[in-house]
């Protein structure tokens, strides 16, 4: 039976024992796990990247839809205003003092002895500062308020009477006039036309005529527009 000697046998156990070395199959272990840390890691920044970018995306949405609340609480604040001044424009053209319809009121109040010399309308006015429109904790906007004018108006009337018995025509056409729809409709019902003044009889300049001076006064209620 021939004989068979393996001359590498001694490498190939030497090759084997470092094979089973457990140094270095820990070493390969710890490889494995730094790599799979470093896979994790990786991951995680990549996460990361990802959730910053929602993050932003998410930020400026928010900061567009504030930006359009503010817009809006800002219109909402001007259209309040327009629609309060729009209100007080219409009070203002409606219910404004015209002179034009007192003369039309004094035509229909013409008595034959009697002659009116003047007319005078004086016209006060106390101003309320307007306010501005303010929007609470709740983002509820409170309109602002415009300027205001309280119209204090008093009307004065002078005049001659020259009947027959002057100053017997002032009483009837001071009724006369407060008889009239145009007063009636104007004039607080406690305050009427009143006597302001009714002078002696005097000869008159112009006709010779004996006559009286008169002088009525009436104040038409305050308005606030």
């Amino acid at each position: 039976m021939p004989i068979r000697l393996n001359l590498l046998a001694e490498a190939q156990a030497a090759e084997d024992q470092r094979r089973r070395d457990p140094v270095k199959r820990a070493l390969w272990i710890a490889a494995l796990l730094i790599a799979l840390v470093l896979v994790w890691g990786s991951s995680l920044q990549l996460k990361a990247i990802l959730a910053n970018q929602a993050l932003n995306k998410v930020v400026a949405q928010m900061t567009t839809q504030t930006n359009k609340f503010n817009e809006v609480v800002e219109a909402q604040k001007k259209i309040a205003d327009i629609n309060n001044r729009l209100i007080y424009l219409h009070a203002l053209t409606t219910n404004r003092f015209l002179n034009g319809d007192l003369l039309n009121a004094l035509q229909h109040t013409v008595m034959d002895d009697i002659q009116l010399s003047q007319l005078k309308v004086e016209q006060q006015y106390t101003l309320v500062a307007a306010t501005k429109a303010k929007t609470n904790d709740n983002q509820t906007v409170s309109p602002g308020k415009p300027a205001k004018a309280t119209e204090q108006i008093v009307l004065s009337f002078e005049g001659s009477d020259t009947s027959a018995n002057p100053g017997e025509e002032v009483t009837k056409f001071k009724d006369l006039l407060a008889k009239h729809p145009y007063f009636q409709a104007n004039l607080d019902p406690t305050n009427r036309v009143n006597l302001k003044s009714l002078s002696a009889p005097q000869i008159s300049p112009e006709t010779g005529k004996l006559m009286v001076l008169f002088s009525l006064e009436t104040r038409l209620p305050p308005k606030t527009r």
